[in-house]
């Protein structure tokens, strides 16, 4: 049963930690809109064109205390760009550590790190933008070796046949300190090293696995550069993370400097796009599955469709919302549709690379 299912338990465990990931990732891009005070912006962003007040707006009560900062929109951009400066650079060692000696560890301190970093948030923005902007790095650093040690772990828990379900449900999503230390508790690399996994399950993922994984442990650097499905694999995740991050971050001060909505309505509606995407995620993954179990579709056809879904959907979407005006509704509602969209990725050429590279 899926209760007392070691491979399952680290799909939700890896749900809850990389909701906590993006949690720490995304909060703040939100909290940016109320800390910077508006006339910095003010000055730059109004034009001719720009979008009227809403008719009635809400009159919002909330703290006004906090300390206003003057960054202009070239700052805000450094400040939240420089958490992808330092995600970037771990990625690569990240998988080949991870392939080496496990990922458990990695990724559990991956994300304790990053959870410390963002606790200190508030004290590095009074220091000044270059500390905020070098603490963003370091949550960078920490968050870029998760993605990589999680597929390193999936290589040897994911049967050929759950792939897209159990990569789907732990993807798509307490603090970071006690998840940490629920997944050092709950977790192991394999399943030869799990302490309370039963006797069927083990047997099942590891007979599932046994034509797949090679014992060979250096890395054939020469065979990777030349595959075109490699090269096709890091093309769609530079292509759909580019929108996909852009939005994440960016999608906050489109809401407040275009749509004109307060810091509540913010929230919610900038939320919205990815509880569309995580439902997406979820349904695709189960979708992607069934197709090829129950339905004989090849693993070939399935991800090139849901890679296709997920990439020219949410691009239709997107390019139709920069023509639609100041329709408030209708932009949130493209915004969403493209959003949720993406979630096929999941299923497409996300999970790719253990289909091509199993071990």
């Amino acid at each position: 049963p899926v209760c007392c299912s070691a491979r399952y338990n680290l799909a939700f465990l890896a749900f809850f930690g990389f909701f906590v990931l993006y949690s720490l990732r995304v909060n703040l891009s939100v909290a940016l809109v109320d800390m910077v005070d508006s006339n910095t912006t003010a000055a730059e962003n109004r034009t001719a064109n720009e979008c009227a007040e809403h008719a009635a707006p809400i009159k919002v009560l909330h703290n006004q205390t906090g300390k206003k900062y003057r960054w202009d929109a070239e700052t805000q951009g450094w400040i939240l760009g420089s958490f992808f400066y330092g995600y970037i650079i771990t990625q690569i060692p990240a998988g080949y550590v991870a392939s080496r000696s496990g990922g458990k560890l990695l990724l559990g301190f991956g994300i304790l790190g990053t959870s410390v970093f963002t606790l200190f948030t508030p004290l590095a923005a009074d220091f000044g933008v270059g500390a905020l902007v070098a603490l963003r790095a370091l949550e960078g650093l920490g968050e870029g070796v998760t993605f990589p040690a999680m597929h390193a772990m999936w290589s040897s828990w994911a049967p050929p046949l759950e792939r897209s379900k159990l990569l789907s449900i732990s993807y798509a999503g307490i603090v970071g300190i006690i998840w940490f230390i629920l997944w050092i508790w709950l977790v192991s690399d394999t399943p030869e090293t799990h302490k309370t996994i039963s006797p069927y399950e083990k047997e099942y993922i590891l007979s599932s696995l046994r034509n797949q994984l090679s014992s060979q442990k250096s890395v054939p650097w020469t065979p990777m550069l030349k595959s075109l499905a490699l090269w096709a694999i890091v093309v769609a995740h530079f292509s759909y993370n580019w929108t996909f991050y852009t939005l994440l971050t960016l999608l906050p001060t489109y809401m407040k400097e275009v749509l004109r909505f307060n810091i509540q309505e913010n929230g919610f509606l900038s939320a919205v796009p990815y509880l569309g995407c995580w439902l997406c995620m979820i349904l695709s993954g189960q979708a992607a599955d069934n197709l090829r179990a129950k339905w004989n579709f090849s693993t070939l056809c399935v991800r090139r469709v849901f890679s296709l879904i997920g990439m020219i959907g949410p691009a239709v979407f997107l390019v139709a919302a920069g023509f639609i005006g100041c329709d408030y509704s209708l932009a949130v509602a493209f915004l969403t549709i493209s959003t949720t969209l993406g979630g096929f990725c999941s299923s497409g050429f996300s999970i790719n690379h253990l289909d091509i590279a199993p071990s």
